[in-house]
């Protein structure tokens, strides 16, 4: 158990000594998006509610929702959520000091010591019921929206 501490402090502190980190580009997202899925499947019903932006609280959401955050660099599973790096990815219109008041509001030390995937769970529920979340919800529907139009 040790062990696998210190490679989690060891790969978080990696994250941050790599310089600067650079939010993900709407691209980079989908190719995250994909590869989560791919290791965690979700079934029809629930890829369904992701679509309508409905996250129940089952497994195999958490799990994959765990795997984006990670993969986006903006969750550890030592740490947990980092708020600058939330605010950063996710301000959308807002300002990074009021996206960055929102995340930091929404993380939590996981003082109960829940598994990683019910801790990153609380926060991304937390942040999607938020202003940011509202954003996020208004840009993604734009985007089915305009998709859509297309078809």
């Amino acid at each position: 158990m040790m062990k696998y501490m210190i490679v989690c402090l060891a790969l978080c502190t990696l994250a941050y000594a790599n310089g600067e980190w650079v939010p993900k580009t709407a691209d980079q997202i989908k190719e995250i998006r994909a590869e989560c899925l791919k290791a965690h499947p979700l079934n029809v019903d629930q890829i369904n509610k992701l679509k309508q932006l409905e996250f129940p609280d089952e497994s195999e959401v958490r799990q994959y929702l765990l795997c984006t955050a990670t993969k986006l660099d903006i969750f550890c599973t030592h740490e947990g959520y980092h708020a600058d790096r939330l605010a950063k990815q996710f301000k959308m219109d807002l300002t990074e000091e009021e996206a960055l008041q929102i995340a930091q509001g929404c993380i939590d030390s996981n003082v109960e010591k829940s598994p990683a995937d019910v801790w990153a769970f609380r926060g991304h529920k937390c942040l999607m019921i938020s202003k940011i979340g509202e954003r996020v919800k208004a840009f993604i529907k734009a985007k089915q929206a305009e998709a859509a139009a297309k078809a």
